[in-house]
């Protein structure tokens, strides 16, 4: 049960009443912005709720136990706030929005009713739509270890424990050429050979990229410098000769662990975990059981 401010609560018992919603958005790199579809700004909660956005929100149901449920809210884009390059970047992902109901007459009578996550964002023209889940949502998200022959951990994380963050594994670099939305001609890394960055990571540092990241497919050598190839398509093209820095990348066998990285004791891995044809796999006319271990 929700408990509501008294004065709230009786203006709502009123028979007309002057009420609205406002939003406010924390991304995850602290930033805060606060919204509302009333016709002027409005201040509570330390929060400045800006009107120029003409934010507009749909209806939502919410029912008992976990069932993750959704709401939408549309506006359109505002230089001062939003910008269709940051959404479209990624800058606004995870971040948490909280949906307030208040009195614009009296601002400080105002009530928390749902606290979300930004979900899938729309686009269209000057105009956006931005799904709201709820947090039960996270609950649909995969938690906790995957046990098989590659390793689950992430290059350079606590659990993997090598440090990739300088050379040979990080290098900086700069563009040469941006071939199309998913490949690009860098120059600056040295003689790594090719595919050594593949699989691996970039991280702009300048331009209108600066600071997103994008996954590395596979990685070539040519005469004009490297050419790599992204997982995904850049929502917003970066211009010749903005800077980034490139990360080593990692297939997740445990010969690579060894080899490249010297890594071995600390694989995250099971790479003599029998697979679903292991009961079978033995049975041929050219093995010897005689008893001695099958795993080498």
């Amino acid at each position: 049960m929700r408990d509501l401010p008294s004065a709230l609560v009786a203006h709502l018992a009123k028979t007309s009443t002057t009420t609205c919603h406002a939003w406010r958005l924390t991304r995850t790199d602290g930033l805060v912005l606060g919204f509302t579809e009333h016709d002027r700004d409005l201040e509570f909660a330390g929060t400045v709720f800006s009107a120029a956005t003409g934010f507009r929100a749909s209806e939502v149901e919410t029912g008992l136990g976990l069932e993750a449920d959704a709401a939408d809210v549309a506006g359109a884009f505002s230089a001062a706030e939003i910008s269709p390059d940051d959404l479209a970047l990624g800058r606004y992902d995870g971040a948490r929005v909280e949906t307030f109901l208040v009195n614009w007459q009296i601002p400080g009578d105002h009530a928390l009713l749902s606290t979300r996550e930004l979900g899938e964002v729309r686009s269209a023209g000057p105009a956006f739509t931005v799904e709201l889940r709820s947090l039960a949502a996270r609950l649909d998200q995969p938690h906790g270890r995957l046990y098989g022959s590659r390793c689950d951990a992430d290059l350079g994380d606590t659990r993997c424990g090598k440090d990739i963050s300088g050379a040979p594994f990080t290098l900086s670099a700069n563009i040469t050429e941006v071939v199309d939305e998913m490949t690009l001609v860098v120059s600056g890394l040295g003689d790594r050979p090719a595919g050594w960055f593949g699989n691996g990571r970039i991280r702009f540092s300048t331009g209108l990229l600066d600071g997103v990241a994008v996954d590395i497919s596979s990685h070539t050598i040519e005469a004009g410098g490297a050419r790599l190839v992204l997982w995904q398509p850049l929502a917003r093209l970066p211009g010749p000769g903005d800077q980034l820095t490139v990360s080593a990348g990692c297939d997740k066998a445990f010969e690579t662990c060894s080899a490249k990285f010297g890594n071995r004791l600390n694989f995250q891995g099971f790479p003599y975990l029998p697979g679903s044809d292991f009961a079978y796999g033995y049975a041929d006319a050219d093995t010897v059981h005689d008893g001695r271990p099958i795993v080498p």
